[in-house]
């Protein structure tokens, strides 16, 4: 595990958080987003209060945690659109687009679809761009709310002894976000036989499993990779592409959903254990719950032991 930084917030309101530009002040100062947020303001958590953090601190490495973010600059938009369609095709990007199934349910909103047209604007093709933030564990928006009381005073705080410490869950991440959005929205898509693109950063990239590639022209799946790059002489983070991985979806996504086992012998000696501590308490070994001749033998049968089926 990476040691634990003394400060956990990477940026905030887009700057790093020992920046003290007259850019970076309006930023905190108005509570901006520079990354093309469907408004000026930051809109994250809560619009009124929003938790301006862009990214947090794992080790010496810097992981992002809001999904526009990702938006700097729209590199993601160009580089999937170069896997999605030819490199004359004319296109534009629609963003939170509503995707159903066959009944008419939600499956979900795709971050951005990618629309190639004609000199008409008849759509030609499209593909979806999903954007995979990481989620937080601990508590980011009490650091972040202290940091932000001063920022000059705070731009090197310790936080590195509370409780909450927060720190990117990338299980989480990929368990009740990634492979959900994979098994949903990705299945209608594939279905579809329509290209998708996942953006992420590298840190989260790395505790996936190994993804079995795929040369770009037999892949339904592009994994962008990217990292945060630091300017010194800006003392800011850009967005820049570190590599792009191929795969297609059914490999990928048993890949991803499949937990890998461990030794059975683990598991037999955790029982053996929880038998033997049974057994030396004089507890019965017989199961906890009843069995149904239990009951009867008792005289304990009632309507809540029975459910018969119209």
């Amino acid at each position: 595990m990476p040691s634990t930084p003394r400060h956990p917030l990477g940026e905030v309101f887009g700057f790093p958080t020992n920046n003290f530009s007259p850019e970076a002040d309006r930023y905190r100062g108005h509570r901006l987003c520079p990354f093309g947020n469907k408004v000026p303001n930051c809109t994250k958590d809560k619009a009124e209060n929003p938790l301006g953090v862009c990214s947090v601190k794992d080790g010496t490495n810097f992981t992002i945690t809001c999904p526009i973010r990702f938006r700097q600059n729209w590199i993601i938009a160009d580089d999937a659109a170069a896997y999605f369609f030819p490199s004359d095709a004319l296109w534009t990007s629609l963003t939170e687009i509503r995707l159903n199934d066959t009944y008419g349910k939600s499956a979900g909103n795709i971050d951005v679809v990618l629309v190639s047209y004609d000199a008409s604007g008849r759509i030609l093709d499209f593909g979806a761009l999903e954007i995979q933030a990481v989620y937080i564990s601990g508590n980011i928006r009490q650091a972040f709310a202290h940091y932000m009381d001063d920022p000059h005073a705070h731009a090197d705080m310790d936080w590195s002894r509370q409780r909450s410490y927060p720190r990117p869950d990338f299980l989480s991440s990929s368990r009740k976000r990634l492979a959900p959005q994979l098994i949903y929205k990705g299945g209608i898509l594939n279905a579809w036989r329509k290209k998708t693109a996942v953006a992420l950063d590298s840190t989260f990239y790395h505790t996936l499993p190994n993804l079995p590639e795929v040369d770009p022209h037999e892949a339904d799946i592009a994994w962008m990779i990217y990292d945060l790059q630091f300017l010194s002489t800006e003392n800011r983070y850009q967005l820049v592409q570190k590599k792009i991985v191929y795969t297609q979806f059914g490999a990928a996504l048993d890949r991803i959903t499949r937990a890998v086992p461990g030794p059975i012998e683990d598991f037999i000696g955790d029982l053996q254990q929880k038998l033997d501590e049974k057994l030396d308490n004089g507890d019965s070994i017989s199961p906890d719950a009843p069995t149904l001749q239990d009951i009867i033998q008792n005289g304990k049968m009632t309507d809540d032991d029975v459910s018969v089926e119209d």
